[in-house]
């Protein structure tokens, strides 16, 4: 009887190492949605149309990329656009966000995408303004 308590317990032991193993490692999932490209085109002096790709790892409705914005390498936001739904099938997917104002003294600005859980983060763009 002894000899068949130590069996279970040994296989239980490996039944429970394989379950630790199999499950994901936090630090190799990501958190954000990531920009993949940025297309800029000038609408006249201190205004500028923006095409932005962006990837979500997680697409679905509790968890999504929610927005993206455009800013300055000082912090200061210029223009902001919300994304209402996930993109469960459009992966990876290309909004715009029109009639940015940016001053006239920026050359550039920095596109970062924003997820519905964790923030902002992920991969961002930084693109040179046409003009400038």
């Amino acid at each position: 009887m002894q000899g068949h308590l130590i069996s279970i317990a040994t296989a239980s032991l490996i039944l429970v190492s394989g379950l630790a193993s199999a499950q994901p490692q936090d630090s190799a999932t990501p958190q954000y949605p990531d920009v993949l490209n940025v297309k800029v085109q000038a609408r006249g002096d201190q205004r500028f149309d923006f095409d932005v790709t962006v990837s979500s790892p997680y697409d679905t409705p509790q968890r999504y990329a929610d927005a993206f914005r455009v800013s300055g390498a000082d912090g200061r936001t210029y223009g902001e656009r919300q994304l209402l739904h996930d993109h469960t099938n459009e992966q990876p997917f290309t909004r715009n966000l029109y009639g940015v104002d940016i001053p006239a003294g920026v050359r550039s600005v920095i596109v970062q995408a924003r997820d519905l859980k964790h923030g902002y983060g992920g991969k961002s763009v930084e693109v040179m303004l046409p003009g400038r």
